[in-house]
């Protein structure tokens, strides 16, 4: 494969850094693709593509991004001959809980306590957001 490849070309450590850049690369785009979408509200993938930030990822990125959304239900298309435009097939609230779901099983082990103390040792939640978060709890709680 390309990277086993680039391990010959360059040290092991070298082939490491740049399959860790490039899957940092495509983490970025599988989660800017669909909020493009759902901001454009219908659009084809060049417009897509116009839509996302540089460095732009290849136009077969976001093409497969956008078939891989259509297989598992959350994207659906109209033909225009060969040419595709892609819609959202469910909300972005809807999305954001699939996503958000699946993140937690993968990287958390299904604890949502595990979420918020990951978010606490980065320090990226404040005391006072915490707090608000215990309100909301008790308020549902009720």
């Amino acid at each position: 494969d390309y990277f086993g490849e680039l391990a010959l070309l360059f040290s092991q450590e070298r082939a490491v850094s740049v399959r860790a850049a490039a899957s940092a690369v495509d983490g970025d785009t599988d989660m800017e693709t669909p909020a493009v979408l759902w901001k454009l509200e219908k659009a084809f993938v060049k417009e897509i593509l116009a839509a996302l930030p540089n460095p732009k990822p290849h136009y077969n990125t976001i093409s497969t991004i956008i078939r891989n959304m259509e297989t598992k239900g959350y994207v659906k298309h109209y033909a225009y001959g060969k040419t595709h435009q892609y819609y959202p097939a469910i909300s972005r609230e809807d999305y954001k809980k699939i996503y958000m779901k699946k993140t937690i099983s993968d990287y958390f082990e299904n604890s949502y306590k595990n979420v918020v103390s990951f978010f606490a040792k980065e320090e990226k939640i404040s005391i006072d957001e915490l707090k608000e978060i215990i309100e909301l709890i008790e308020k549902k709680n009720q």
